[in-house]
């Protein structure tokens, strides 16, 4: 508990140290005195010497009240607080679905953005993209933090991989390059989707499906892509459908992705199962957020309840001492 405005606590006590010095003088010079004769059978009697304990326990309890009031008050305006530290997780992170949409993939890629369907929904601060590649890369829409877009184009995006039907044109564009899966260059396609490359202020990273299965010539390599993300602070989490019961080929691919999404600070996943899907964007997320938690910061509540229900009883108090000592 600390008290925010702890300087007003001496003010206030010296301005009402004087005013009731001030008070206390003027009523002793004002107070008139009459001698009486014999009030010493008066102040004997039993009766008197009651009245006069009472009076003076009820005095004594007014002041009382009347100090515990003043210094509840005191410590109430002085705003007591509560501190905590605390590191705050921040929610301004990009990411970026950047999917192979060849054949081999299809599956992979719809139960990822079936996931995202549902995380979208709770997302605060965080903005989403979604590129597709295959012999060429298409951006099915940038970054953005209209989550009512996003599940829009989700929900598309979901039904054309599951039905694989590109009646929508969800593919158009992905096969204007000669081969299949280009996997450097669709990489080099969603590093470079992200505004502003040099600015920091937000955490960039990219959820990268594929097999990485190359057929074809790409203008980038997988390795150059992946350099490419690391110079402009974008983490990569790789995610494989294909583990190590795969072919030696497959593994072989397997491996060469992991070395490249490792090497920007991202994290490598096999997708072995459907429940896989939720489980990997979960760890994701979770390791997005260790990442981005802010500086520690000390945060303050105001914790006036005490003072408040001490200075109300107080109140009380002195009005029953008050209405006491005027019988």
């Amino acid at each position: 508990m600390v008290l925010t405005w702890w300087w007003l606590i001496p003010v206030i006590l010296l301005a009402f140290a004087a005013l009731a010095f001030f008070a206390l003088r003027g009523n002793r010079q004002d107070q008139q005195r009459m001698p009486v004769a014999h009030a010493e059978r008066l102040t004997a009697l039993p009766g008197y010497a009651r009245a006069l304990a009472r009076r003076r326990w009820w005095t004594l309890a007014a002041l009382v009240a009347l100090l515990v009031l003043v210094l509840a008050g005191v410590l109430a305006v002085a705003r007591p607080a509560e501190q905590n530290s605390i590191r705050p997780e921040q929610s301004n992170r990009d990411i970026v679905l950047c999917l192979d949409v060849s054949g081999s993939m299809i599956n992979t890629d719809a139960k990822l953005v079936e996931v995202f369907s549902g995380l979208a929904k709770d997302f605060r601060g965080e903005r989403l993209g979604m590129v597709i590649f295959d012999s060429s890369a298409v951006q099915v829409f940038p970054l953005t933090d209209d989550y009512d877009f996003i599940n829009e184009q989700l929900k598309d995006a979901s039904n054309s991989l599951q039905n694989q039907s590109n009646s929508t044109g969800f593919f158009e564009g992905t096969y204007s390059g000669k081969g299949s899966s280009l996997i450097g260059d669709g990489l080099a396609s969603c590093v470079n989707s992200f505004p502003k490359l040099g600015n920091e202020a937000r955490s960039r990273s990219i959820i990268f499906a594929t097999d990485n299965m190359l057929v074809g010539k790409p203008l980038f390599s997988l390795s150059e892509s992946a350099d490419l993300a690391s110079k402009n602070n974008v983490r990569i989490y790789g995610i494989n459908p294909n583990g190590p019961e795969a072919s030696s080929s497959r593994v072989k691919a397997g491996q060469q992705m992991q070395a490249a999404v490792k090497g920007t600070g991202g994290e490598y996943y096999v997708l072995g199962d459907e429940n896989a899907a939720r489980e990997i964007v979960d760890k994701v997320q979770a390791t997005e957020a260790n990442k981005l938690q802010g500086r520690p910061q000390v945060v303050s509540h105001d914790r006036p309840e005490l003072w408040l229900l001490i200075a109300g009883a107080a109140v009380i108090a002195l009005l029953l001492a008050s209405w006491r000592l005027r019988r």
